[in-house]
């Protein structure tokens, strides 16, 4: 990590970002207060950052080719690039899907199935599954955002409610996976064993799902019952089939290629979808992805400014300047400062890989000197980090969602009930649990 002290504008790397979420939020929340429809639209993100991005080169106080080459190299990030790859061929995916009739006969096979007063709880543990098999929350919402879509329009639901309930299966997924790259981010930075992270995580993630799942019962248990219209079961096969091959663990590039091909080819034999449509549907889809598609390439831009002029590594000292003036037992006090350094971290970047791959020097530092063992150091930059995803309107997941159902990305994660139990049933087993004193732990390579 950057050192903050010979960074004199650390602090300064930060007014940008805070510009952007001014006038983002700001905006929307503006004129959804005058009753505008789709008031979060008024003024889109990826326009809404054009301003902050000005404000970073200028803070940046180097030559504007040099500031443009920042920016050009945050949004040309690897993990950035293979997140607009996956927006691509998930919005093809769900226009071609749309196109041949496969959410319709989705949404009406689910509705024949799944109980009323089930479908939010059943949507919730099918996300789970999904993400935990793929390792990846934003191929989950990839592939069911458009079934789930069509259930919160059949069934009169709230659809800002039923997008919050797959980006709390997708995270729950994306946090617990051994294959996510959240798990493998986590685990190479503090030396642990991904089994061992795995075991840690679960009695976290567990009773917070658990807690979650209850509340959806709750929620929907005064549903009255929606009749499903009459629908042909050939039409549901794209779908049974990438979720088969997302169990299976295929790439999750594959699953939604093959999903593109399995619903033109369903279409084209049991319904009366020409192919020769297929190119016009698919551009339809990548159309339908591209504001998401900018706004993350350009928010990447926006962090790359905010790591170079060490901004996280200002923040990273600011957290282990309070909480170690927390008396509390143990090592809890720096168990508290890893869950805040990759929560904050993540609100500055959206990303919470690289939030980890960021906070993971510091993290383990602050592991072994106050005798946290590996496995937990990993359970809380990986936990905290997917938390703070999860909250944030201007994340990959919420865009995404936020498109899929044609609602703004504050509303998807005001209703990210996972995310808000997750974080206080963490920090309560942090508080109330045992610490650990066991450095001698046994590192991987």
């Amino acid at each position: 990590m950057v050192n903050a002290v010979s960074q004199p504008g650390a602090k300064r790397s930060l007014i940008p970002l805070g510009l952007f979420i001014l006038l983002f939020l700001g905006s929307g929340l503006y004129f959804q207060g005058q009753n505008v429809d789709y008031a979060f639209y008024q003024l889109p993100g990826h326009v809404a950052i054009i301003p902050a991005l000005m404000l970073a080169i200028w803070l940046h106080r180097s030559p504007l080719q040099q500031s443009i080459d920042v920016l050009i190299k945050g949004a040309g990030n690897h993990n950035i690039i293979t997140m607009c790859l996956i927006y691509l061929l998930a919005g093809a995916f769900a226009s071609v899907a749309t196109a041949t009739g496969g959410v319709d006969a989705a949404v009406n096979a689910g509705l024949s199935i799944v109980p009323a007063a089930w479908l939010l709880p059943g949507l919730f543990i099918i996300a789970a599954l999904i993400s935990t098999a793929m390792g990846t929350s934003m191929g989950t919402i990839g592939a069911l955002a458009p079934i789930a879509a069509g259930l919160a329009t059949k069934a009169n639901m709230d659809p800002a409610l039923v997008a919050g309930v797959l980006l709390s299966g997708a995270m729950f997924g994306d946090n617990l996976s051994i294959i996510s790259d959240t798990t493998i981010a986590s685990t190479r930075t503090q030396g642990a064993r991904m089994s061992d992270k795995f075991k840690e995580n679960i009695k976290i993630a567990l009773p917070a799902a658990v807690l979650t799942l209850i509340l959806y019962s709750f929620v929907t248990s005064n549903t009255a019952p929606v009749a499903a219209a009459d629908f042909s079961w050939t039409g549901v096969l794209p779908y049974a089939a990438i979720l088969v091959l997302a169990v299976m663990g295929l790439n999750v590039f594959l699953v939604l290629l093959l999903g593109i091909v399995l619903a033109a080819a369903q279409g084209s034999v049991f319904a009366d979808y020409q192919i020769a449509g297929l190119g016009k549907d698919i551009a339809a889809g990548f159309a339908s992805v591209q504001e998401i598609f900018l706004l993350a390439m350009l928010v990447s831009g926006l962090s790359e400014f905010i790591k170079q002029q060490g901004g996280l590594s200002w923040i990273s000292g600011k957290i282990q300047s309070m909480t170690s003036k927390l008396k509390l037992a143990g090592n809890k006090a720096q168990q508290l400062a890893i869950a805040a350094l990759a929560f904050t971290s993540n609100l500055c970047i959206a990303n919470n890989t690289v939030a980890i791959v960021l906070t993971g020097d510091v993290s383990k530092n602050l592991a072994q000197q106050h005798q946290i063992t590996p496995r937990r150091s990993a359970s809380l930059l990986d936990i905290f980090a997917c938390i703070s995803q999860g909250l944030v309107p201007y994340g990959a997941q919420a865009l995404l969602l936020g498109a899929s159902f044609g609602i703004s990305p504050w509303q998807v994660v005001t209703n990210s009930f996972y995310c808000l139990i997750l974080f206080a049933v963490a920090c309560g087993i942090i508080l109330l649990r045992q610490p650990e004193n066991t450095p001698a732990e046994s590192r991987a390579a």
